[in-house]
């Protein structure tokens, strides 16, 4: 059976309702394999979305994919929520790899230095994005506890989004209810998050549906008005292609975000607070390098300027808030970009942490940039996380 076939046969089972049912799959999977995996341990990845957030794996699923793919440790990393991170661990240790459990938020930069600047939110200056790195089992509620009600008031911006979506698809007869297509998508009832994917991702759908998979290029490009390349119209003209759905999806976000996109204001802690949080749990606060883009890897994120032009002055103002880590993706970014970060983290005492943002179905568990002598080091510290982590 060919690879990719038996691996969504297998992701049925690891996608079941519930995570019981998940993880008793799990456990019959792996006790019915002839044989492991080849293990890898040159790579790690600390950084891979669920359903709990935006993904196409539950927590074990993605343990299993991860294991499948070689990794020896993962760790889960979803927005906005820390659902998903006791099936996690229990997946870990059904598969018998390490696993580190994290969550990662937005951060209002009002009260710093740097405040109104645009860092590593594509869609907003003022707000950042943080990772919230190693949180041990006894921190889960807690985390529940703040961000069950920022959850809420994320909804009703996405509510709002969804209403500018409807005016944008109105002229081509589509229509979203954010009760019925975008809400039963997610994890929302199982204290996972919404976010501007599972807008988009049941926007595409929809259009998948009008256009037909083979004719969703040229809707895209005809009626929608929007240009692809050469990659996005072959893949997005392909009706075999099995992973359409995330393919449109990155066209959307790339093109639509800007247009849709209604500021986050109460859902985003005050940064101060983030890192008050952040200790009170016992977990590692990471910052997590973009740097400027200049061709997106993910396909989703427009050519830009993000933090290279005053990365010095951003690692003083995270030293002088209690910062003491940085995360970043060696994948998506320069050589001469990760060599001056590096400096400027060893410079400044923070903890280097890895990981690839993985939410589809298209990317792989794997930073093939790992095995370089240069990011070795990251496979070591993703092994302290999961040390730390243990019961």
């Amino acid at each position: 059976m060919d690879k990719f076939v038996e691996r969504q046969e297998v992701l049925k089972l690891l996608n079941a309702p519930t995570p019981e049912e998940r993880l008793a799959n799990l456990a019959i999977v792996i006790g019915s394999e002839k044989q492991a995996p080849e293990a890898k341990p040159q790579y790690a990845n600390n950084h891979i979305h669920t359903i709990y957030s935006f993904s196409p794996y539950s927590p074990a699923a993605a343990v299993y994919c991860a294991r499948d793919e070689g990794l020896q440790t993962a760790g889960i990393m979803d927005h906005d929520t820390i659902a998903g991170a006791v099936e996690f661990r229990k997946a870990g240790k059904i598969a018998g790899i390490g696993t580190t459990c994290g969550m990662e938020c937005r951060a209002d930069l009002s009260g710093t230095r740097m405040a109104g600047r645009k860092l590593n939110n594509p869609d907003q200056a003022g707000i950042c994005y943080m990772a919230i790195h190693s949180v041990p089992e006894s921190g889960f509620a807690r985390l529940n506890e703040v961000f069950a009600p920022l959850r809420e008031k994320r909804n009703v911006r996405n509510r709002r989004m969804t209403e500018n979506i409807n005016r944008l698809m109105e002229p081509y007869g589509i229509v979203l209810d954010f009760d019925r297509d975008v809400i039963p998508i997610s994890q929302y009832e199982n204290g996972g998050s919404i976010t501007e994917r599972h807008l988009l991702c049941a926007l595409s759908q929809k259009i998948l549906d009008k256009a037909g998979r083979a004719a969703c290029a040229e809707f895209v490009e005809k009626q929608l008005g929007i240009a692809l390349n050469e990659k996005a119209k072959e893949r997005l003209s392909d009706p075999e292609n099995p992973h359409q759905l995330y393919d449109l999806l990155g066209v959307m976000k790339a093109e639509l975000v800007g247009k849709i996109y209604v500021p986050a204001t109460d859902e985003c802690l005050p940064f101060a607070e983030l890192v008050k949080l952040a200790d009170e749990v016992g977990a590692i606060l990471c910052y997590p390098y973009l740097g400027d883009v200049t061709d997106s890897v993910t396909g989703d994120k427009k050519a830009a300027k993000f933090e290279d032009d005053f990365l010095d002055e951003l690692f003083e103002m995270l030293k002088e808030e209690g910062v003491h880590g940085v995360t970043y993706m060696p994948a998506r970014n320069t050589r001469e970009q990760l060599t001056r970060l590096q400096k400027l983290c060893r410079e400044y005492h923070m903890t280097e942490i890895s990981g690839e943002d993985v939410n589809s179905s298209r990317q792989s568990m794997i930073c093939p940039e790992l095995s370089d002598p240069q990011f070795r080091h990251l496979v070591d510290a993703a092994w302290k996380l999961v040390e730390r982590e243990k019961d």
